[in-house]
């Protein structure tokens, strides 16, 4: 039984999420099909990035993941059916695949053509409906697309690396539920650059020079549960994608506040980390 995911800024409110969950249905009566996400920022291709990076390998091989962000058709915004990994991702060629793909080559990537077979304003309804039941009835991309040999890079997705490797500048690219913020920085490319040496994070006016495995690991078990004072405290872990993320312990920003409220960060905001020379 196919797998169909949906990974979109549509919301919860509109229809948009429910009317492609039924043309999805219309077709494929049979089909399995899983939110992974509807809660996007609107437009913003570094979140669904993200989250479609450290969402597809929890599925099966052969699942098919629909991601409608940013899809309006036109002259710089086509869109594509990707092969990678074993999956299939069809979307909008704006750099969502980007994170992804900097990590494992496609195996094949087309370019959607049918869209003259296609009345459509509503793409995800329209276009990517119909290419991922084609793939879940056992369909080649080929016959939906012509193959193209690259997508579109997303801005900022790689950290910059000055020449003496003694800086890393980086930028938050997601910021989750309870405000933390993640960076573009992943552990293996920090701990390439680093080899050893000192360091210090800096986001805004605040700075890390230890980062932790995992929120605990910022409390002293040896102090007394009442004593120890540590909810609301700034810390950098790396998070469940292995990305340098800039947290506050147990944080909630409606009450001890978090790293998005209490450091003033944002999407897209710049992270540093300095080295001291060898």
């Amino acid at each position: 039984m196919a797998i169909i995911t949906l990974t979109t800024d549509f919301g919860e409110r509109d229809h948009f999420a429910g009317a492609t969950k039924g043309a999805i249905y219309c077709e494929l009566p049979d089909v399995k099909i899983v939110d992974i996400s509807h809660s996007i920022s609107p437009f913003s291709i570094p979140e669904a990035a993200y989250i479609i990076l450290n969402a597809y390998s929890s599925f099966p091989e052969g699942t098919i993941h629909i991601i409608g962000v940013d899809s309006e058709l036109n002259e710089e915004n086509k869109h594509i059916a990707v092969k990678l990994d074993g999956h299939y991702f069809i979307c909008a060629n704006n750099g969502i695949m980007s994170m992804i793909c900097a990590e494992i080559a496609p195996e094949k990537i087309v370019e959607i053509n049918i869209h003259d077979k296609i009345q459509t304003s509503f793409p995800v309804l329209d276009v990517f409906v119909k290419v991922a039941c084609h793939i879940a009835r056992g369909g080649t991309l080929e016959v939906v697309g012509k193959v193209i040999d690259s997508i579109k890079p997303i801005r900022n997705i790689i950290p910059f690396v000055n020449d003496d490797q003694t800086q890393i500048i980086g930028h938050i690219v997601y910021i989750d539920n309870y405000g933390n913020v993640i960076t573009n920085i992943k552990r293996s490319f920090f701990e390439k650059i680093q080899r050893g040496r000192p360091f210090e994070i800096s986001a805004r006016n605040k700075t890390f020079d230890t980062i932790y495995n995992k929120y605990s690991d910022i409390v002293d078990f040896n102090i007394p549960p009442e004593k120890r004072n540590i909810e609301g405290r700034g810390m950098a872990v790396y998070s469940s994608g292995s990305y340098i993320e800039i947290a506050v312990y147990k944080s909630n920003p409606k009450t001890v506040g978090s790293a998005s409220s209490l450091l003033g960060l944002d999407l897209m905001d710049t992270v540093t980390i300095n080295f001291k020379k060898e």
